[in-house]
């Protein structure tokens, strides 16, 4: 216990010995209110007081303000002690014809400031509760538990916004409320003895008005502190219960709390002295919006079924493990994705949601991403989690280029520490290994130099796939710092998704590519082509891949469904999607059987049975259902499930200790893979930096921006294609790539040239706007290898 806490506590237990808790009906013997209590003097009072805080003794609750002013007036209601829809509706009555509301004001912030009164507030089961309880539409995983008459609080908390005074009442009682929350939670263990005393925190967080002025700078983190201090469990509970609230309540919830984390975040300066990870009403905040992240969940279309139990084999290299425990790192390289205990609990992944209830992009704070520092967050997240806490506790609230940040300096350590290691084995065995994954390739024969070489490695020696890699083309000069490795992805992947290889088929209208089950290549191939999309990962280069959404799903742990055919297989999709929907006599107007037929790799019909007996089972209206959800598992996981489980087994060789799985989702890591497609050059103009004597107001630099907007989309690419090496946007745009234009010389009839290592474009001062257009149209098209200089 800290030192202020311990004080607050002892403060509290000295009051009660001292003061009484000034309750007449107190059998509390440890409380001056009880008649059997001997007097102490101040004293022994404070030695006594320090006893019980160490014991953890009972504590009562104190008679606050609220009672002290009620004890001088004449209508006093002072046989309130919890309230009611139907105690508010008296009062009130009382009130108005009265004129006067201070007993209504006084009566309120005595309940709210006191944890029994409100724990006994608003009971479902109360006798004076008439309105059936509707706080959580009836879904699995609602929670019954929770026992406040959820839609009275809404309607008492309407009738007192309109009464003034009251809005000040509420935001002083939970000021007085919440610190002896937090002490309760933390060291009383409250929630474990009762239950219901996650009461206290469904009734305040109905209050519509938590995220005004009134209540944001103080009253509000001091809420989420306590929150945060809740159990597991009371948070599941929580969580479950949020789930089932129709999507205005819960929308307003998520708002409270990101509305905190941005004015706070707004209102203070961090530096590397004071990082916004050791803000306590930041953390509170991202600890809350979790809870309601999950509820969004939870409470959305899930699927926490159809998961891919195969890991894919055991990638990892044990005698890697031990060296890393030898140089003390195995804190910094523990084997198994991290746990979140409130996801445990609730048995539900962010993978295992189709739709939840708002949009992850909403649960995204950018004035949060813009303060935090990724290299000490990531340092956070490996080593100290138990002393410090990070954001990637919290990946819903990071967008996905800080997560990138993230990734890379994950990347980036586990490629030094590899370096260490293989210093050590030249120590040890007095040999010279590659501190690198060094790939030497012929351009003519990318395919059998690179993909053999990766074989052998991932059979002899796995973990030197996560040294940096280095690639070098025969016979041509260039050091690769990132750009030769770009192209070497390129052409690998070029002739791997060669439709006359057969490794996989190619989708006219959809312009993706899906396994080929009927493909004659050996398992080691498509190992190899997982782990070239490793690598491009691990090195943080783009690709152009043209994956449907599922193959990323089914990377990160879950098995296809029918919900994923209209991304994959639009056609088929429709096809099953109107049997579903057909009204007339299934059996007879369509005349299936589960027996379904495809073509092989030769074009010639294959049948499959869905289950035993297959054709000679009727597809009806009762079983169409599982008809539809046999055939997707069939065309996308058991039809290539082959071809799939060593495709991802290579990716797993390469990334099966990153935080890829946990930070990411599947949209995500496919931005990771491929980049955006999405092109702003406007962005990429503000960004881009100038060398060599040219400035943003040099002319030819101007005539050069007009000509590049005035391309057309395809031009574009292939400009982006010949200075950075890819088509595609990094993640976070193009305002987020680091491009140089340098002078190359005045005037010449030499073209434009680039260095794609470091996204630098050489551009000669030609002497015509005209001149330029042509001479950068043909560098652009004709560009081809590297090694132009």
């Amino acid at each position: 216990m800290n030192r202020s806490a311990a004080k607050n506590l002892i403060e509290r237990y000295f009051r009660q010995l001292t003061v009484g808790c000034g309750n007449d009906d107190c059998d509390n013997e440890l409380c001056a209110s009880c008649g059997r209590f001997p007097p102490l003097d101040k004293n022994a009072a404070a030695v006594r007081a320090l006893e019980l805080c160490k014991a953890n003794a009972k504590l009562c609750e104190l008679k606050t303000e609220y009672d002290i002013q009620a004890a001088d007036v004449k209508e006093d209601f002072s046989d309130v002690h919890y309230l009611t829809e139907n105690t508010i509706c008296m009062i009130l009555t009382v009130c108005e014809e009265e004129g006067d509301y201070s007993a209504l004001i006084r009566v309120v912030g005595r309940v709210f400031s006191n944890a029994n009164s409100l724990i006994k507030s608003f009971r479902r089961n109360d006798p004076d509760s008439t309105e059936p309880r509707d706080g959580a539409r009836d879904r699995p995983g609602a929670s019954p538990e929770v026992t406040v008459d959820i839609e009275s609080v809404r309607r008492v908390y309407e009738r007192l916004e309109k009464i003034e005074r009251a809005e000040s009442a509420l935001a002083n009682a939970l000021l007085y409320l919440t610190p002896n929350l937090e002490l309760d939670l933390e060291y009383l263990e409250v929630c474990q003895t009762n239950p219901d005393y996650l009461n206290i925190f469904v009734i305040l967080m109905e209050n519509h008005n938590l995220h005004s002025p009134e209540y944001l700078e103080t009253a509000l983190p001091q809420l989420c502190k306590a929150m945060s201090a809740l159990p597991v469990a009371a948070l599941t509970r929580l969580c479950k219960l949020w789930s089932g609230y129709e999507l205005p309540h819960i929308r307003r919830m998520m708002e409270t709390f990101q509305q905190l984390i941005t004015y706070t975040v707004l209102s203070r300066d961090y530096d590397g002295e004071h990082l916004v990870n050791e803000d306590d009403t930041v953390v509170a905040a991202c600890k809350c919006l979790k809870v309601v992240f999950y509820a969004s969940v939870v409470g959305g279309d899930v699927d926490a079924e159809h998961n891919d139990d195969d890991d894919g084999g055991d990638a990892a290299d044990s005698d890697a493990l031990s060296l890393h425990e030898l140089l003390g790192e195995e804190r910094l390289y523990k084997k198994g994705p991290q746990v979140d205990l409130l996801e445990k609990e609730l048995g539900v992944r962010p993978i295992d949601s189709r739709k939840p209830l708002i949009p992850f992009e909403d649960f995204v704070n950018e004035s949060l991403n813009d303060v935090v520092e990724m290299d000490k967050d990531f340092t956070f997240f490996k080593v100290d989690a138990e002393m410090k806490f990070s954001f990637q506790t919290c990946p819903f609230v990071l967008n996905v280029v800080t997560k990138n940040q993230g990734l890379y300096y994950d990347n980036r350590i586990r490629m030094y520490s590899e370096r260490r290691l293989t210093a050590l084995y030249s120590m040890v065995q007095g040999q010279q290994p590659s501190p690198y994954l060094k790939l030497k390739v012929r351009r003519d024969h990318i395919i059998d130099d690179a993909l053999v070489r990766l074989e052998m490695i991932s059979m002899e020696n796995p973990s030197d796939l996560k040294k940096q890699l280095f690639v070098e083309f025969e016979g041509e000069q260039g050091v690769d710092e990132g750009g030769v490795s770009k192209e070497f992805f390129q052409l690998v992947l070029e002739e791997i998704f060669n439709p006359d290889i057969g490794m996989f088929t190619y989708d006219d209208d959809t312009k993706l590519f899906w396994f080929n089950s009927s493909s004659l290549e050996n398992e080691a191939q498509y190992t190899l082509v997982g782990i070239v999309l490793g690598l491009a990962i691990y090195n943080n280069c783009i690709l152009d891949v043209h994956f449907p959404m599922v193959v990323y799903r089914k990377l990160m742990g879950k098995r296809g469904t029918f919900c994923d055919l209209p991304d994959s297989h639009p056609v088929l999709y429709q096809s099953l999607k109107e049997l579903l929907d057909y009204g007339g006599d299934v059996e007879a107007d369509m005349a299936l059987t589960f027996q379904i037929s495809h073509t092989d790799l030769f074009g010639s019909p294959v049948l499959y049975d869905l289950k035993e007996k297959a054709e000679d089972i009727p597809v009806s209206k009762d079983n169409r259902q599982e008809f539809v959800d046999l055939y997707a598992d069939y065309i996308l996981n058991t039809s290539v499930e082959r071809q799939f489980r060593a495709f991802k087994k290579g990716f797993l060789m390469v990334t099966s200790e990153s935080p890829l799985k946990y930070l990411f989702r599947p949209e995500e890591v496919e931005l990771l893979v491929c980049g955006s497609r999405k092109l702003d050059f406007e962005a990429l103009e503000k960004s881009v930096e100038y060398d060599g004597g040219y400035s943003k107001d040099t002319q030819i630099i101007k005539d050069f921006w007009e000509t590049l907007h005035s391309f057309g989309e395809e031009q574009k690419r292939l400009f982006l294609q010949f200075t950075t090496g890819t088509d595609r946007a990094p993640v976070g745009g193009l305002g987020k790539l680091k491009m140089i234009i340098a002078k190359n010389g005045s005037d010449t009839d030499r073209l434009p040239t680039s260095h794609t290592c470091f996204n630098a474009l050489l551009l000669p001062e030609y002497s015509s706007k005209e001149k330029l257009r042509e001479r950068l149209l043909k560098a652009i098209t004709y560009a081809k290898g590297f090694g132009m200089l």
